[in-house]
């Protein structure tokens, strides 16, 4: 509804804009034939001026609220800006025109002004025309960052001091037909100069701004202000690159920022909408964002290994380390496809191994001083049909239950369900811990009895445990 309420103002800005030319037009050459005014014949140039300007910002409009298609990607916004280069070229090419005429009438004094209080009244009210339309045309142009309609509100803008300037040019050829001052004669060719250079001082201001946008030139400052609106981000390291241009009202913003190469995909992904999300804030926009991996300042040894297993594309898992008489122990489990031969599985950890080797602190320097041993394991990759063991659900959790006079950090043992899949049995349950406990005890606790409950039970294969504190029991 806002974008139908935003086309609609807009056509009926430029469509408006375009009627009141063709009235200004029509009354400014009446009155140049009818007075020989230049200063009036100037304004004459100019409103037809505007109205082939008024004419074109209507059709820039139409067109640049065209939604993006196939050939025009990045929408038809850009026809605004082109609407308004050309409204520029026509201003200076009238004021051009006005200033030759200026000199001549100076040089020579050859035409005869016939001015009158009517022509003069009527200057008045296209001033009083100038600013209404001028106020209104500024006003949509603003709420919806129009340049065509920006071109044209200081079209009309201009008119309405160039109009005056006209004004004065009049009086004073009244003035001087009426006591004989010769000298007011100048009056006019010298305030048609003033509107020339007027027309030249706001078509230049003008014409930078569309050729700014024309060639993707970026507002002063906004890089910055998004570089540094990004960076304060959660998970941005640092903002590499912004590159903003415009096309009518909307901006395309590509922003690179690095991230911590430790981040899970969706980690990213979620970094990637929060920058797009920001810089939306900033200014409407299309944004694309690129995201490069890089070691933190904070980055540790593990960090530094599951970021070389995510760039293979490996899984890994109960990574340890330990530093024992100089010497580096690191052990992980490997998942791999279980098509895979053992010759291929161990390509993979081989390679692997090799990466890790050449950190910094596992390097060459110390070679010879790092063992790693990494453990191959399917990764799963299908559904089993399962079978549930009650009895033996019921036997498990008593068992657990009966340990906690060992382990007093144990609240309970519930959710108790054994599962026979493919020849294995498998246990999975959830136990209440010491809320307080650091993480490390608490594997320490549900390591120790897992190996128990394994070592009671035999035929169990695996037992998962799930711990929690009480109040989430």
């Amino acid at each position: 509804m806002d974008t139908l309420r935003a086309e609609r103002e807009k056509k009926i800005a430029a469509l408006a804009s375009v009627g009141t030319a063709l009235v200004l037009v029509s009354l400014k050459i009446f009155l140049s034939v009818a007075t020989g005014s230049l200063g009036i014949l100037s304004e004459a140039l100019h409103s037809g001026l505007d109205l082939i300007a008024a004419i074109i910002t209507y059709l820039s409009v139409r067109v640049s609220l065209k939604p993006a298609d196939a050939d025009h990607t990045y929408g038809h916004g850009k026809v605004e800006s082109f609407s308004a280069f050309v409204e520029t070229a026509l201003l200076l090419i009238t004021a051009l025109y006005v200033i030759w005429e200026a000199f001549h009438r100076l040089i020579t004094q050859e035409v005869h002004i016939k001015p009158s209080w009517l022509a003069i009244g009527i200057l008045g009210l296209m001033a009083v025309m100038d600013v209404v339309r001028s106020r209104a045309l500024d006003r949509v142009a603003r709420k919806y960052e129009s340049e065509a309609l920006e071109a044209d509100a200081l079209h009309f803008s201009t008119d309405v001091w160039s109009t005056l300037v006209v004004m004065f040019g009049i009086v004073c050829a009244w003035l001087g037909q009426r006591f004989g001052w010769e000298g007011l004669y100048y009056a006019d060719p010298i305030s048609a100069l003033f509107v020339a250079g007027v027309i030249i001082w706001v078509g230049s201001r003008l014409g930078k701004r569309t050729l700014d946008a024309l060639l993707d030139a970026a507002p002063l400052g906004l890089q910055q202000h998004i570089a540094a609106a990004v960076e304060e981000l959660p998970g941005v390291l640092s903002t590499e690159r912004v590159r903003v241009r415009r096309a009518g009202n909307r901006y395309f913003a590509d922003v690179t920022v690095s991230v911590p190469r430790a981040h899970t995909f969706e980690q990213v992904h979620e970094v990637s909408e929060a920058v797009e999300h920001r810089v939306g804030e900033i200014i409407p926009s299309d944004v694309v964002v690129h995201v490069k991996p890089r070691a933190h300042a904070g980055e540790d040894f593990f960090d530094e290994i599951r970021a070389i297993a995510r760039r293979r594309g490996l899984a890994i898992h109960e990574l340890s380390a330990q530093l024992l008489n100089h010497k580096l122990f690191i052990e992980m489990h490997l998942e791999v496809g279980e098509q895979l031969s053992l010759r291929e599985a161990h390509r993979l950890a081989t390679e692997l191994e090799r990466e890790i080797r050449s950190l910094p602190s596992v390097g060459p320097e110390s070679e010879g001083l790092a063992e790693i041993n990494i453990h191959i394991e399917p990764l799963g990759a299908h559904i089993p049909t399962a079978e549930e063991l009650h009895e033996l659900s019921r036997s498990v959790q008593d068992y657990v239950n009966s340990l906690r006079a060992d382990y007093r950090e144990l609240g309970d043992c519930h959710e108790v369900h054994v599962r026979s899949a493919e020849g294995k049995i498998v246990v999975s349950c959830h136990c209440v811990l010491d809320g307080s406990l650091p993480i490390t005890q608490v594997h320490d606790v549900t390591q120790a009895l897992e190996d128990r409950i394994k070592e009671k039970f035999p035929l169990i294969y695996q037992v998962t445990i799930h711990p929690e504190p009480p109040e989430e029991r």
